[in-house]
């Protein structure tokens, strides 16, 4: 498995109007702000829009984002599964706030919502919390929930992927609306 090509924020910030910019977090994520003129296709409906994204590669390049370049990373490695060459951005949107350029928030858009990192930590966090109190109250056996979550951490560290992220990616509020979806893959045709 190749490693995409990963453009530094300022070689994506000359060029942002040449390429294709598609963001890979979750609507709620997109919506607290990303690249201008980035298209909103969560990680998990890549698939969804292979042929949409297929055609704007043939029409000039794509850069896929996330939060910090694992989530587009992986992207990349998709869509080079099925013949798209596509680079991420390094260090991903945490790295563009940083080096001082502003993410675009429109006005009127979804609600933000937090980081999925995030999200996952405060999940992580509550159910160690949970499992421990009810340890110490109801029964010891409750103290397992603890040691689950540590037993997910460890092998998502040591796997890079995150089974906890993949099931909160699924409430609602990270999922995009139908019209928004077919929005994202109606300008990447239209590109």
């Amino acid at each position: 498995m190749t490693t995409p090509t990963a453009l530094g924020t300022d070689e994506a910030r000359t060029r942002l109007h040449e390429l294709t910019v598609i963001d890979v977090r979750t609507p709620g994520e997109f919506a607290s702000g990303h690249l201008p003129g980035a298209l909103s296709i969560p990680l998990d409906r890549i698939g969804d829009a292979l042929p949409e994204i297929r055609g704007a590669a043939d029409r000039g390049e794509v850069l896929v984002v996330c939060a910090s370049g694992a989530r587009s990373a992986s992207a990349c490695r998709t869509l080079a599964e099925h013949g798209v060459t596509a680079a991420t951005l390094a260090g991903g949107t945490g790295a563009w706030a940083d080096g001082g350029h502003d993410p675009h928030r429109p006005e009127g858009g979804p609600r933000a919502s937090w980081a999925m990192e995030r999200q996952v930590r405060f999940t992580a966090g509550s159910v160690v919390l949970l499992g421990l109190l009810l340890g110490l109250l109801v029964h010891p056996a409750f103290q397992l929930l603890s040691a689950g979550i540590a037993a997910g951490l460890v092998f998502s560290a040591v796997t890079n992927t995150c089974g906890m992220a993949v099931l909160l990616g699924k409430l609602p509020h990270n999922r995009p609306r139908p019209a928004d979806l077919e929005a994202a893959l109606a300008a990447l045709r239209a590109r």
